[in-house]
C-alpha cells in the first residue's frame, strides 16, 4: 500500500481527530439520551400544573353551578364568572402533555369529552352536571395519580442520572484522550523517524556527489511515496553524472594527448624538417650545377609544403591561438585561415566583447572550440548554403554559439542520431552541460544550431 509523505505526516493528527470526533459523538448521543428524558420531565411538570388549575377550576364552577341551579337566578356579572372558569378549565386541558403510559391510554382525550359535557352553554340538569363534574374529577384524579407517580419517579432517575452521565463522561473523555494522545505520539514518533532516517540518508547521498564522490547510492525496488521517488532520481541523477564525468574525463585526456603530440611534433618532426630544409638551401646556395639546383629547389618546395601542413596538422590538435588569444579568437582565426575563399560560402562572424573577460577554463574553451569548428564544417560539406553566420554572444550569464546558415536545411529535424559529427557535437556539450539544439533558420531556408551553456 502506497502512502505519501503528506499521508504519513498527517495520519497522527487525523487519528487524533477521529479519536475526538467519536468522543464527541458519544457525549453527544449521551446529551441527546439526557435532553430527551429533560424533555419527558418537563411535560410532567407541565401536566401537573395543567392538571392542579383543571381541578381548581372545575371545583369552582360545580359550586358556582349549584348555587345557581338553588337560586335559579344568575347575574350577568355569575355568567361572566361561569364563562371564564369554563375558558380556564379548558384552556388548562388543552395544556396537557401526553407522556409515558398517558401517550396510549386516552384518558386525556376523555378528559376532553367530558369536559365538553361541563359546557354552561347547554344549560344541563343538575344531577347530569353533578355526575358529569364527579366522572370529570375521577378522571382528573386518574391523571393526577399518574402524574406525580412518574414525577417523582423521573427525579429521582434524573438525579441518578446525572451522576451516571458524569462519572461515565470523565471516565470515558479521559480514556479517549489518553487513547489519542498516545495513539498520536506513537503514529508520528514511528513514522517522524523512519522519514527523518530517510531523508538523513538521502542529504548523506546528495552531500557525498557533492563532495564529488561518485558512489552510486541504493535505489528502493519499490515506490511507496515520494522518498522513494527522489532516491530514484537522485540514483539515475548519480548514474548521468558518472557518465558525463567519464565524457569528461576522457575528452580532457583526449585533449591532453591531442596536445602532447602537438608538442612532440614542434619539438621533434617539425625541429628536423626545418633542419633538413636550412640543409637544403645551404646546399642550393653552395652548388652550381642547374640540375642539382633545380632539384634541390623542387625538394625545398616540397619540404615547405610538408612543414606547413605538419603545422596544420599541429593546429588542428591544438590550436595554439586558443591558449594565448582565447576562445573568440581562436574561432575567428580558423575561420580566416580555413573557409576564407571564393568558392566558399560567406561567413559573417560577431563575438561578443564580453566573452573575452570570461574565466572558461581550458576544457570548456576547447570544447566550444571544436563543437564550433564541427558545426562550420556541417555547413560546408552539408547545407550547399551561399552564407552562414557565427555568433559567440553572452546573454544575462548565458552564453550562446550560434551557426546559422541560408541552406537546404535538415529535413528530419527531430532524427537528429544519424552521422558522426552530431553525436560528437551532442557528447562534448554534454561534457560540460552544455545544451544544443537544431531549428529551423531564420532565413527562408536553412538551418539553426545553437549551444547554450549557462555561466
Amino acid at each position: 500500500m502506497r502512502i505519501t509523505v503528506k499521508q504519513q505526516v498527517l495520519l497522527a493528527p487525523a487519528t487524533i481527530l477521529v479519536l475526538l470526533i467519536l468522543l464527541l459523538a458519544f457525549m453527544q448521543y449521551t446529551y441527546w439520551d439526557l435532553s430527551a428524558k429533560r424533555q419527558e420531565a418537563k411535560a410532567i411538570g407541565t401536566t401537573f400544573v395543567a392538571l392542579a388549575e383543571a381541578d381548581m377550576a372545575a371545583r369552582r364552577l360545580h359550586l358556582l353551578l349549584r348555587s345557581m341551579q338553588h337560586t335559579g337566578m344568575a347575574s350577568p356579572e355569575e355568567m361572566a364568572l361561569v364563562s371564564d372558569l369554563y375558558e380556564r378549565l379548558f384552556d388548562a386541558i388543552g395544556r396537557l402533555k401526553p407522556f409515558g403510559p398517558l401517550k396510549e391510554s386516552g384518558q386525556i382525550s376523555r378528559v376532553l369529552t367530558l369536559a365538553e359535557e361541563l359546557n354552561p352553554a347547554d344549560s344541563p340538569r343538575l344531577e347530569k352536571t353533578a355526575e358529569s363534574f364527579a366522572r370529570f374529577r375521577t378522571e382528573l384524579s386518574a391523571i393526577s395519580n399518574i402524574t406525580q407517580f412518574h414525577r417523582n419517579r423521573l427525579r429521582l432517575a434524573h438525579e441518578q442520572d446525572i451522576h451516571q452521565l458524569v462519572e461515565r463522561t470523565a471516565l470515558v473523555s479521559m480514556s479517549v484522550l489518553i487513547l489519542a494522545i498516545v495513539l498520536g505520539l506513537l503514529i508520528a514518533g514511528y513514522f517522524s523517524r523512519r522519514i527523518l532516517n530517510r531523508i538523513q540518508s538521502l542529504s548523506r547521498n546528495a552531500v557525498r556527489i557533492a563532495d564529488g564522490k561518485l558512489e552510486l547510492p541504493p535505489a528502493p525496488d519499490h515506490i511507496r511515496d515520494e522518498l522513494d521517488t527522489l532516491a530514484v532520481s537522485i540514483n539515475r541523477m548519480t548514474k548521468r553524472l558518472i557518465q558525463v564525468v567519464g565524457t569528461e574525463k576522457l575528452l580532457e585526456g583526449a585533449e591532453e594527448e591531442r596536445r602532447r603530440i602537438a608538442m612532440d611534433l614542434h619539438d621533434q618532426s617539425l625541429s628536423d624538417l626545418s633542419t633538413i630544409l636550412r640543409g637544403l638551401q645551404s646546399l642550393s646556395a653552395e652548388t652550381v650545377d642547374k640540375t642539382v639546383l633545380a632539384k634541390t629547389e623542387k625538394l625545398e618546395e616540397e619540404l615547405e609544403r610538408a612543414i606547413a601542413n605538419l603545422r596544420d596538422i599541429m593546429n588542428n590538435l591544438h590550436p595554439q591561438t586558443l591558449d594565448i588569444l582565447g576562445l573568440g579568437a581562436a574561432i575567428e582565426a580558423h575561420l580566416e585561415q580555413y573557409f576564407y575563399a571564393d568558392n566558399l560560402p560567406e561567413y559573417h562572424l560577431y563575438i561578443d566583447p564580453q566573452v573575452g573577460h570570461l574565466n572558461l577554463d581550458r576544457v570548456k574553451q576547447l570544447a566550444l572550440y571544436r563543437i564550433a569548428i564541427e558545426a562550420i564544417q556541417n555547413v560546408i560539406k552539408h547545407a550547399t548554403a551561399s552564407r552562414y553566420e557565427v555568433n559567440l554572444e553572452l546573454r544575462e550569464e548565458v552564453l550562446i554559439l550560434s551557426v546559422e546558415d541560408n541552406g537546404k536545411g535538415i529535413s528530419d529535424l527531430d532524427n537528429r542520431d544519424s552521422g558522426r559529427g552530431l553525436n560528437n557535437i551532442r557528447e562534448r556539450a554534454k561534457a560540460i552541460t552544455a545544451k544544443v539544439s537544431w531549428k529551423p533558420s531564420r532565413f527562408s531556408t536553412g538551418t539553426r544550431f545553437e549551444l547554450t551553456l549557462h555561466i
